[in-house]
This record gives structure tokens, sequence and C-alpha cells, in this order.
């Protein structure tokens, strides 16, 4: 499992879900105790953006990582 910290806008999910979508392993997204699928606009939605939060991948695809790449922050 391959685990990122993110910051998303809400006018990104959008985005952000459909590129989830295309990977065939769960990506799950996560702040504090809250865990949704990635691949669910509301369920990500219904995190607080405002927030750090976190990526948890299941698989490894490249084209995935990239495009997660402009949403990372440092650590």
């Amino acid at each position: 499992m391959i685990t990122h910290k993110i910051v998303l806008r809400p006018e990104e999910v959008k985005d952000f879900v459909a590129a989830a979508g295309k990977s065939s392993f769960d990506i799950d997204i996560y702040y504090n105790r809250y865990v949704v699928d990635a691949k669910s606009i509301l369920g990500v939605l219904g995190l607080d953006l405002r927030k750090t939060l976190t990526v948890a991948i299941n698989g490894y695809d490249p084209e995935f990582e990239r495009f997660i790449s402009r949403f990372a922050i440092a650590s």
C-alpha cells in the first residue's frame, strides 16, 4: 500500500474521482477516522477539504501517481 498526503479544493474533486475511477484497484482517502472510497464523489465531498487528507493506494498505476503528485504536500 502506498500513501500520499494531499490537499484538494472542491473544484478539483471531480477530476480526482475520475482519475481514481480509472484504476482497477482500491483507493481510499481519509482524514482522522473517516475513510471513504476515492472513487465516490459524494464520499470525497463529505470530507473536510480544508484539511490535509491521506490517500491509500492498494496497487500501482504510474499515470495515477503522476496525477496525484500535483495535489501532494511536503511531509
